[in-house]
């Protein structure tokens, strides 16, 4: 399974492919997903944009039985543009029950380096049955405030942070439109699915075309439209009931990390 778009650097995809072969054989284990998240993946990548790869891997059967357990997640250095670290998978299952939705945003991302289809769908289909919708809105709602207390008002906004303030605003919006459903990780199908009024959907695509030709410093104001659209979605999710993890879901969790050791672990 793989989705490299067209134009991605073809050298720094060969570093990448590099990078995820040399991980496998140091540090033993299987990746049966490697995927393009951040602003490439999202749909909203400027010229000097990084290449954000992250990765789900399975370590020995052996490794997890062990007094002295080996790190849930292995990192890379930095390097120029390359960004590169993943988690393990009993990482990702533990924070999907919680409700964190960075693994199911992995899971949804358009761009793919290397992948097992039945894993990917697995985990997929784990994620869809077991995450707290309501947990998911609230790590949304409060990734989309954070955002927005760094941001400077007085001088204008990054645009790169102004769309780390919108998109999590577009998330709430599309979850409420499609009750039930974890939402898709690439913005512009987001917006298309979310039914923003026609003015906030301008003004998003007029600053989709402004970042593709902008540097990540560059700054802008908050556009008025964006503002209240933002401030309103943020709003409703604010009054809801925070939700609670499902004790039966770890027991779930169990299970389908156990089925993965069977499948995906190297021998």
């Amino acid at each position: 399974m793989r989705s490299i778009p067209a134009d991605f650097d073809a050298a720094t995809v060969e570093a990448i492919d590099a990078r995820l072969e040399a991980i496998t054989k140091d540090d033993r284990v299987a990746m049966p997903l490697a995927i393009e998240s951040g602003s490439r993946a999202w749909g909203f990548a400027s010229p000097d944009s990084d290449y954000d790869c992250r990765f789900l891997f399975v370590r020995r059967r052996q490794d997890y039985l062990t007094l002295w357990p080996r790190r849930d997640v292995i990192e890379t250095p930095l390097d120029g543009l390359l960004d590169v670290n993943g988690w393990d998978v009993a990482k990702a299952l533990r924070l999907i029950v919680k409700g964190n939705a960075v693994a199911i945003e992995w899971l949804r991302s358009p761009i793919v380096y290397r992948g097992d289809p039945a894993f990917r769908d697995a985990l997929s289909a784990f994620a869809d049955a077991h995450a707290p919708l309501a947990l998911i809105r609230r790590h949304y709602l409060h990734l989309g405030m954070q955002q927005r207390d760094r941001a400077n008002e007085g001088e204008g906004i990054a645009i790169k942070r102004l769309f780390y303030i919108l998109r999590p605003a577009a998330v709430l919006r599309w979850m409420r439109y499609h009750p039930g459903a974890t939402p898709p990780m690439h913005f512009p199908t987001l917006i298309a699915e979310c039914d923003p009024p026609p003015q906030v959907r301008a003004a998003i695509a007029e600053l989709i075309a402004r970042k593709a030709e902008t540097r990540e410093l560059g700054l802008a104001p908050m556009p008025t439209e964006i503002e209240t659209f933002v401030q309103a979605e943020y709003a409703i999710v604010a009054v809801e009931p925070k939700g609670m993890v499902d004790d039966r879901s770890h027991a779930a969790a169990d299970a389908a990390f156990h089925e993965m050791l069977e499948r995906f672990a190297p021998r």
